[in-house]
């Protein structure tokens, strides 16, 4: 292979919208080679599998499905939702207090689940309407849009559970966020790959996908050409919530609870993290879905990684920060540009050293 061709194929590399995301998670897996040896040890116990890597896919089920409907938001109205991690409490408020008839605990469902389901996804629906209804109907800045949600929406599960802790201690219902009968891998994990082929599919099958990113390069440019900018941009934020009410479900589902001031805490911000580390531009555009989803991973594989360190919690933020800091800037525009200029000066000296 020619210097020529193998420059080529580098820059074809390199160029892919995915390289830059794919080198953050391996950079995050391999640190640790270094520091935690057992991190890639697998096991089966109970017929379940084991390890810390088996904990980072599992617990990143929900950021995942949170990060697939962020990513829409985004593309659409360049704008984020601050609200999902307080839609996710509110969708496991409703589910469960139907599951459970109003009571604080119960053994036995006192209405059907899919009912449960149902009530909860269409709770979450109503959120994200609510928040696509200011966004894009009245043009409100989309973080202050969905900061009337960031702040009262756990209060709204408050009022749906009376305050209380609901508990749902029925197998059925454990089941969606842990383990389905002898099989060995974590239901949530079912659900994110579920969410993230569906949402692929629609974008891809249908023009869903470059209706979205139309309108958000240019969605007065989009209206003139006969798209409904409004309708696209209020579909996205619909669709966000009750991806972010299906993420609720798992979540409650894991602790068979619903838990207000817990369920989804501070998940909007590593969403949002997600979504620029996998390689997407927050003002709005073309998108990558499989980068986000990328990004999710890498935010669960570095949390994972700092718990493995035996950093604390309280100390975790810091850590988290700096990390996703470094790697931001390794993808801003500014800094490709000085990559790009120093790989040309490279380049041009080295055909000036040749002669030429």
């Amino acid at each position: 292979m020619t210097d020529q061709k193998k420059t080529s194929t580098w820059k074809k590399i390199t160029g892919n919208r995915l390289f830059l995301p794919l080198v953050c998670l391996i950079v995050v897996l391999l640190l640790n080679v270094i520091k935690t040896p057992s991190f890639f040890q697998v096991s089966i116990r109970n017929g379940v599998l084991y390890g810390y890597i088996i904990d980072v896919i599992n617990r990143a089920s929900e950021l995942v499905i949170l990060a697939v409907g962020m990513t829409l938001v985004t593309a659409s109205s360049g704008g984020q939702d601050i609200s999902v991690g307080a839609v996710m409490a509110v969708a496991a408020a409703v589910c469960c207090q139907i599951l459970s008839g109003g009571q604080v605990s119960t053994n036995v469902f006192q209405n059907p689940l899919i009912l449960a389901i149902i009530a909860a996804l269409a709770a979450s629906a109503a959120c994200g309407a609510f928040n696509g209804f200011l966004v894009a109907k009245l043009h409100i800045q989309p973080m202050v849009a969905t900061l009337i949600l960031y702040t009262a929406g756990r209060g709204i599960a408050q009022l749906i559970t009376q305050g209380q802790i609901t508990y749902i201690r029925v197998e059925t219902y454990q089941v969606l966020g842990n383990y389905i009968g002898k099989c060995p891998i974590p239901t949530p994990v079912f659900f994110a790959i579920g969410t993230v082929l569906i949402v692929y599919l629609v974008l891809k099958k249908t023009a869903l996908g470059l209706y979205i990113e139309s309108v958000g390069i240019n969605g007065n440019a989009s209206r003139l050409v006969g798209l409904n900018s409004t309708m696209i941009k209020f579909l996205t934020y619909v669709m966000c919530g009750v991806l972010a009410g299906i993420a609720g479900i798992v979540a409650s589902s894991r602790i068979y609870s619903a838990d207000a001031n817990n369920i989804g805490l501070n998940l909007e911000m590593d969403a949002i993290l997600a979504v620029a580390l996998g390689g997407n531009f927050l003002g709005g555009g073309k998108f990558s879905l499989m980068g986000s989803v990328i990004g999710a991973f890498t935010i669960q594989a570095l949390t994972t990684t700092l718990y493995a360190m035996n950093v604390s919690a309280d100390q975790l933020p810091v850590y988290k920060a700096i990390v996703v800091v470094v790697i931001v800037c390794l993808q801003s525009p500014v800094v490709k540009k000085i990559s790009a200029d120093w790989r040309a000066k490279r380049k041009l000296a080295g055909i000036e050293g040749r002669g030429f």
